[in-house]
């Protein structure tokens, strides 16, 4: 780990804590780097599960959400809606909300945001925060 990153952890300890639980709160932009700056991550090229889907969330330095879900629910500027798997594709400007990630492992992973745009295609979803 660079130095850099050892001294950003240290002057953020709640940065762990927000991990652990099930809802983080993205609409304050978000600090500290969880991924390279390219933003890749060895689950992205996992093949998708049956009946599932592959979401990652992230803004420019933080990645909240990389795995596999069963549905995403969010809200745009025509309401509230949810992504199910085989869903064509999509793409919308979210409004402010809490993102509701449905998964079997975790149960629902909630994200408060402020602002993004998310992009559905064959299954994967980005969802990009602070743009």
């Amino acid at each position: 780990m660079a130095k850099a990153e050892e001294k950003d952890k240290k002057d953020k300890p709640d940065e762990m804590d927000r991990k652990a639980t099930n809802s983080v709160d993205a609409s304050d932009g978000g600090s500290g780097a969880e991924t390279g700056l390219n933003g890749s991550d060895e689950k992205e090229n996992e093949p998708t599960a049956e009946g599932k889907m592959h979401i990652k969330v992230y803004s420019p330095y933080q990645v909240y959400f990389n795995d596999q879900a069963n549905s995403i629910s969010a809200v745009n500027e025509t309401g509230p809606f949810d992504i199910l798997p085989q869903h064509h594709k999509f793409l919308t400007l979210l409004s402010p909300c809490e993102l509701v990630i449905a998964t079997d492992e975790k149960g629902e992973q909630k994200i408060k945001i402020s602002r993004g745009i998310m992009f559905v295609k064959e299954d994967r979803i980005a969802v990009f925060l602070d743009v």
